[in-house]
């Protein structure tokens, strides 16, 4: 790629970026979020058109105008949320995206094929099955096959291990080693140094927009990285103070919880939460986390069992009464629950907020305060955009997610229900998320934290408890040393 620039409503998200991919390489593509990563692998990929710039390929230049040119010019991408229907078998969502599908008997002639890449890079995916039925690991594996067996010599990865488990990533960096042994080229976008320096052959690191650094993986470290993405010094040991446990604040008793598939998926759990106090919630995602989360908030019924705030019973209340009475929420999937991605930014900045005298009078907004406490908002949590008169859908990820933080912290809430909030994050902005949490808990609010993120775990609660399969293994200090047996609590062969 040589001189790629591409704005969108006069800000440039790429600016002037050239660089190059060798066969049988993988490529980092390192950068905070809304660094431009992205934006130029979708231009690569023919879902943009840059304003400036060409692509070579093999020294030739080409035009890349959509996905389609781009899969005959074996590029393949697979993203971030997969682009597969969940009602469909893994035969029929191949067949579909197949450029050279037959139009008989598609499946029977594609299974084979199908049969021959699967052992090839190892895979092992039964083809008959729903994608609804396939893990997120399994669900990638598809993505990958739909684009190798079109015929894809460079594989673009956007954020590829955001939704796996642990075994999952080990897994897939078994197979994309496998196939860069096979002379595949692979773009691998991330933002999660360890990964970076795991995986990658090479770093390619942007910051606003532009290219900071290129440097093999050999000649560079962990903290070198960061430095190029953010532009400083990052602390990757946040200090958390003592600080002395304060009232009880809320208490959930014998909560038992219905999950999506009308199974139990919270089973009898009762504990406490405290003022100057994070509670952290561990385990493998699926095991009855989001459920907890949403039953707290009101989102989702408790089948039996009582949450008292205070000293008052709130089982079962709506939403709005829950958030009017101090327990704000940052919801696991920030996107589809967290926001209004039609309206502005600064109608965002106030959802859940809108009623308020401070906001509304009458039937009526008050703009001017509105936009005040969104601009607020935008300073004090570094959210990157060029206006509050920006739609929301128009953020990065991360900016998102900070715009949702500091509206739900905006009203000092008693009780915040955090579920993986610095998912997706880099990390100048997972430092600076954490730092806001441990912030609340010193002036006095307790924070519960879903995370799947050990390191987020260990270095933010007081207490962590660790769920299995709709259960708490165990629930301990932060410096209970029966914590280095964790891995095997989240798996659910060990209980305290």
């Amino acid at each position: 790629m040589e001189g790629i620039t591409k704005k969108f409503h006069g800000i440039a998200a790429n600016r002037d970026i050239c660089f190059k991919i060798r066969s049988g390489e993988i490529l980092g593509l390192l950068g905070e979020n809304g660094a431009g990563k992205t934006t130029l692998m979708n231009i690569l990929y023919g879902l943009y058109q840059p304003d400036d710039g060409r692509i070579r390929i093999n020294g030739n230049p080409v035009h890349i105008r959509n996905p389609v040119d781009s899969i005959e010019h074996g590029i393949g991408m697979v993203h971030q949320h997969f682009m597969l229907i969940q009602n469909h078998s893994v035969i029929e969502n191949i067949a579909l995206g197949y450029k050279d599908t037959p139009f008989f008997f598609p499946k029977i002639k594609l299974r084979e094929k199908l049969k021959q890449f699967a052992e090839k890079f190892d895979f092992n995916i039964d083809p008959e099955k729903k994608i609804w039925q396939l893990s997120a690991g399994e669900q990638q594996r598809v993505e990958i096959i739909k684009a190798l067996m079109n015929g894809a010599d460079l594989l673009i990865l956007d954020e590829p291990t955001s939704v796996l488990t642990p075994q999952e990533i080990r897994e897939l960096t078994g197979i994309l080693r496998e196939m860069k042994l096979k002379g595949h080229m692979i773009i691998f976008i991330s933002h999660k140094l360890d990964e970076i320096m795991d995986i990658c052959d090479r770093v390619v690191v942007l910051r606003k927009g532009q290219i900071v650094g290129d440097t093999d993986i050999r000649h560079t470290d962990k903290a070198s990285l960061a430095r190029m993405m953010v532009g400083r010094d990052v602390i990757f040991n946040i200090q958390r103070e003592k600080v002395e446990r304060g009232r009880k604040v809320l208490s959930a008793q014998a909560l038992n919880i219905m999950g999506d598939k009308k199974h139990l998926a919270v089973k009898n759990i009762s504990f406490d939460l405290f003022e100057n106090e994070i509670f952290g919630i561990a385990g493998v995602s699926g095991n009855g986390q989001r459920e907890l989360a949403e039953a707290i908030t009101g989102i989702r019924p408790v089948s039996s069992g009582r949450i008292v705030l205070d000293g008052r019973e709130i089982t079962n209340k709506s939403p709005r009464h829950i958030y009017e009475n101090g327990i704000s929420h940052v919801p696991e999937e920030r996107i589809r629950f967290g926001i209004a991605p039609g309206l502005f930014l600064y109608d965002n900045a106030i959802l859940k907020q809108h009623h308020l005298k401070k906001f509304s009078r009458r039937w009526f907004l008050k703009y001017g305060q509105v936009k005040v406490h969104a601009e607020n908002i935008v300073d004090e949590f570094r959210v990157s955009t060029h206006s509050i008169n920006n739609q929301i859908r128009n953020l990065s990820g991360g900016n998102i997610q900070k715009l949702i933080l500091g509206r739900e912290i905006s009203e000092q809430p008693r009780v915040l229900v955090a579920s993986h909030p610095t998912y997706g994050l880099d990390v100048g902005a997972t430092q600076f998320l954490r730092e806001h949490l441990l912030r609340l808990r010193r002036q006095g609010s307790c924070v519960l934290l879903f995370s799947e993120d050990l390191d987020e775990i260990f270095e933010l609660c007081d207490r962590i408890a660790v769920m299995f399969s709709g259960e708490f293994m165990a629930v301990l200090d932060s410096g209970d040393e029966r914590l280095a047996e964790i891995g095997l609590m989240m798996a659910g062969s060990k209980r305290l």
